[in-house]
């Protein structure tokens, strides 16, 4: 009929070519909840994991306008036993809010008038001139007469949030007209089947509540029966890897790392996809429109922020409390709503029985590095640079500078509680050398020769820096823990790099009543 009320099969047409992989079963969940009390869903997950993919799919699916058989007949939503009950037997309004925003803008109006142009887009395929009837009053008679209810997909419904940040106003007439769809006691039993809202963010609170809160959430925080149609799964890839004759290791090393509870590892749809089609693994999160910077977020100036991304960037998982984000890009009290954001960006990845965030996976660590680059924080640069001074210290064999740097940053960054800690050495290992993404790969617990090396730093392709295998001894000296690299073999796992070993000895002696060094440090050519 149109290309907002009851569009045609030809978006999901477009997208079906022979790589395409099957997440028809988000179907199954949706059907699950027309005409029910929880018909109303919304599914967040960062730029470029198929949200409109999926908005296409859903729209050929429904809407009466056309027959789909073919395009789904041979999908796995197929052997589902409601797929004849459901399929294109509804009246659908498919929105893309960016859509919207970009005509407004084009036109330098307000982003005020955007909830104006939808009303006016509707009523205009519903040949109906505005005022003659109001937009409820249209679907409503609507709705009658074609006896089939309306199911809405809303693709980017967060737009008007992220875009008029700053606006107030805006804001709240968008959310008004989504209240009128959805939380109106007069309109929404008789004409909605079901909604299907996808975006970034969570919907935005009013106070306490969310402003729209008939709907179901999933997000990146909590996807729960949605968690295998955020992104491809670990299976999905695999497949992929060995049709198209990539290395599955190398594509899980740079696109692993988002993983939810009984799914397990999900990956960036865009980001294994552009490196199949162009046989290249690197961060193609650049080239994604984001309006948001990373550089932004990890510069904000609150209480732990630099430390914590110094953490970050060395590998370890940090605490998070994502309770109490507002779900806008505005309202940040403080640096846990500044990580709550990076996990919904898609920058962090959370674990949900930890309840910490990392950085998934080596895509992402480039674009925090190039970020950190940028910073202008004094305390962040500082750190930089003596990251940066101990690599040259320790491929000099510097161990004194070495032993030194390690216990400064040890004294720096670990409470006192948890400084005699046996696991805190190594996060500090990690923190000390956490520039080491210019020139290295960082490997924890590497498998080598008879166990398991603690810190392994692999020089890039490009670089024509050493590598380096770091262990870690308690109450030793460090000599320990270069004898135990040599009995254990561990440098035999590189020998094929073609490049110079250190063998580097950390030792750190918890005794405080000891007058030695508590660190020293014993580097050797491997």
């Amino acid at each position: 009929m149109g290309i907002y009320v009851n569009p045609d099969n030809s978006g999901f047409a477009e997208i079906n070519d022979p790589d395409y992989v099957d997440k028809t079963m988000l179907i199954e969940q949706i059907n699950w909840t027309v005409g029910r009390k929880n018909k109303l869903t919304c599914i967040c997950r960062p730029r470029r994991f198929g949200k409109s993919y999926a908005a296409k799919m859903l729209a050929a699916y429904y809407s009466c306008s056309c027959d789909s058989h073919e395009l789904f007949d041979d999908k796995e939503i197929a052997s589902s036993e409601d797929y004849e009950k459901h399929i294109n037997q509804y009246n659908v309004i498919c929105l893309d809010i960016t859509g919207f925003i970009s005509e407004v803008k084009r036109k330098r109006e307000s982003l005020r008038l955007v909830p104006d142009r939808i009303v006016e887009a509707i009523l205009n395929e519903l040949s109906i001139a505005r005022g003659q009837v109001g937009l409820h009053d249209g679907l409503i008679r609507f709705v009658e007469e074609t006896g089939k209810k309306i199911i809405f997909v809303i693709d980017e419904w967060d737009a008007m949030i992220r875009e008029a940040k700053e606006d107030v106003v805006a804001q709240e007439a968008y959310l008004n007209l989504l209240r009128g769809w959805f939380k109106n006691t007069n309109f929404t039993p008789r004409v909605v089947a079901a909604a299907y809202m996808t975006g970034i963010l969570p919907i935005k609170k009013d106070g306490s509540q969310s402003a729209i809160s008939d709907f179901k959430e999933y997000s990146m925080i909590k996807p729960r029966q949605y968690g295998s149609f955020v992104g491809f799964t670990e299976e999905e890839v695999k497949k992929l890897c060995v049709k198209k004759h990539i290395d599955f290791e190398t594509m899980k090393f740079w696109y692993d790392g988002y993983s939810f509870l009984g799914v397990g590892s999900v990956y960036n749809p865009n980001s294994v996809m552009q490196a199949i089609e162009n046989n290249d693994f690197d961060s193609y999160w650049t080239e994604t429109s984001a309006a948001e910077g990373l550089m932004d977020y990890i510069s904000k100036d609150y209480n732990g922020m630099t430390k914590t991304v110094a953490e970050l960037v060395g590998g370890v998982e940090v605490k998070v409390d994502t309770t109490g984000f507002s779900n806008d890009l505005v309202t940040f009290k403080g640096r846990d709503d500044v990580l709550t954001l990076m996990i919904h960006l898609g920058y962090l990845a959370y674990d949900a029985e930890k309840k910490t965030v990392s950085i998934p996976n080596e895509e992402i660590k480039l674009e925090f590095a190039r970020s950190i680059h940028e910073v202008k924080h004094e305390a962040t640069l500082k750190r930089l640079e003596e990251s940066e001074r101990l690599f040259v210290d320790t491929i000099q064999k510097n161990e004194r500078a070495v032993a030194a740097q390690i216990e400064k940053v040890h004294a720096e960054e670990t409470a006192p509680l948890h400084y005699n800690k046996e696991d805190s050495l190594r996060s500090v290992i990690k923190l000390a050398y956490y520039s080491y993404r210019d020139h290295y790969i960082q490997f924890e617990e590497l498998p080598a020769g008879e166990g398991y090396a603690d810190v392994v730093y692999l020089p890039r392709a490009d670089s024509d820096w050493p590598a380096l295998v770091v262990e870690l001894k308690w109450n030793q000296d460090a000599q320990g823990a270069i004898d135990q690299i040599l009995q254990r073999k561990y440098p035999s796992v590189l020998e094929n790099l073609g490049c110079k070993i250190l063998l580097v000895g950390i030792s750190y002696n918890k005794d405080a009543s000891s007058r030695e060094k508590k660190h020293s440090c014993r580097i050797v050519e491997g």
